[in-house]
């Protein structure tokens, strides 16, 4: 007989609500619990079956579910179902797509479960004990799936030791070159799947980086150039531009890693771009894969502390007609948020301030617990003290490989907003 976990009577009902998770507090008692079989029955107080999920005791997370279906069996046949399932949403809303995100965790009913696809190499990320003991089945059912040339292990990260889980890292079975070369929307980009930050490189952005496109040209009459009748470029004196991207943005791309927003830009007609990172190594792989696309001769690379850089060039007068920022999560817990919402307002602040009049914000957060309204209140108020009016042109989530469950705000972390900024008339 399965274990059973009995919950509160006085609880929040998240978990009707489609929320995957069961806290320690959540938990009135527990029933024929065995160490070896981890697999319990999720229960009402009164007994009335709810879900099933994976027990961990070392954790603030005591279950997380796995199916809603009582007499349902967790094996190998199980993961591949689960697997081809969200391998095949991939590619029917991303037609053709041959490297992104095909499993993320909960949103996925595959709990603490990362896998990304980089042509045919994947990279797993295990964050959840109960996923951690049944790695072999994963393992083959990604074999049995995908049939890669290689998988490689990225379970470095602290956040496992709140499962009781150690770290790790590695090739599972045969070994491979682990930087890549992957395809995103015609681009050429390397990835370091073994050195790389979490799995190597951030699929989320996808789609947002596309946005890019109607801001990279249309510039060049605000510089005082104009196109004379035999189509020849002359700036204000009336000399004649050589540049061929004259009427390309000037782009600061700031916490630009190894350069997905950069590239875009590139593609999209940027005139220039500076990307800022405190990395040498990802600025080493932006740099190579600006040359590998064709773009070195537009951009420079800056590496540097983000929030010095932007400071020394507000006061340098520098300015920009596009600044992106694209962080890190400034708030890994909600104790460090009132600390990140300073971080995000400061370099939104600064970020306006380096923008020409009517110039384009594209600013994120990754922090889940800075919510989408609190992430557009700070940027309003750092509007205001820039003494700026922001224009609000799309405000969007992450891509369509990063799946919301409605009853998960955790699956719903990242926040992407293009905004005009315009002065006060």
């Amino acid at each position: 007989m399965p274990g059973k976990v009995y919950l509160k009577r006085d609880r929040k009902k998240r978990l009707e609500q489609g929320h995957p998770w069961v806290y320690k507090s959540e938990i009135e008692r527990m029933e024929a619990l065995e160490e070896k079989d981890d697999l319990v029955q999720i229960v009402n107080h009164e007994g009335h079956f709810l879900a099933r999920g994976f027990y961990n005791p070392h954790s603030q997370i005591a279950v997380r579910v796995v199916d809603y279906r009582e007499e349902s069996v967790v094996d190998q046949e199980w993961f591949e179902r689960r697997i081809q399932a969200a391998w095949e949403r991939r590619k029917r809303l991303l037609p053709g797509i041959r490297s992104c995100r095909v499993v993320y965790g909960e949103a996925d009913f595959l709990p603490g479960l990362i896998v990304d696809k980089y042509e045919n190499v994947l990279v797993v990320q295990i964050l959840a004990a109960g996923m951690d003991r049944r790695r072999l089945w994963i393992f083959a059912a990604l074999r049995k799936v995908f049939d890669p040339k290689g998988i490689y292990e990225r379970d470095d990260v602290p956040v496992r030791r709140l499962e009781g889980l150690e770290e790790r890292s590695g090739f599972i079975g045969q070994e491979f070159e682990t930087t890549l070369i992957i395809e995103e929307n015609s681009l050429r980009i390397a990835v370091d799947v073994a050195e790389g930050q979490k799995t190597g490189y951030f699929f989320d952005q996808r789609e947002n980086r596309t946005r890019l496109q109607p801001f990279m040209t249309e510039w060049g009459h605000k510089r005082g150039i104009t196109v004379e009748a035999d189509g020849q470029a002359v700036d204000a004196k009336g000399r004649p531009v050589k540049n061929p991207f004259w009427d390309g943005a000037e782009v600061l791309d700031c916490f630009s890693h190894t350069g997905g927003f950069m590239l875009h830009a590139c593609l999209y007609g940027a005139k220039r771009v500076t990307c800022v990172d405190i990395s040498e190594k990802a600025l080493k792989t932006a740099r190579e894969n600006a040359l590998t696309n064709g773009f070195l001769h537009r951009t420079e690379f800056v590496c540097e502390n983000v929030f010095d850089y932007l400071r020394q060039q507000v006061e340098a007068g520098r300015k920009w007609d596009v600044v992106i920022l694209d962080p890190p999560a400034f708030a890994k817990n909600r104790q460090a948020l009132p600390g990140a919402v300073r971080g995000y307002k400061e370099i939104n602040l600064q970020g306006m301030k380096l923008l020409r009049p009517g110039g384009i914000l594209v600013s994120a957060s990754c922090s889940y617990h800075l919510s989408a309204e609190k992430f557009l209140s700070l940027v309003q108020d750092a509007a205001v003290d820039a003494k700026k009016v922001l224009r609000l042109v799309e405000f969007r989530r992450a891509g369509l490989d990063h799946p919301v469950l409605v009853g998960s705000p955790e699956t719903d972390y990242l926040k992407f907003g293009i905004f005009e900024v315009l002065e006060r008339r």
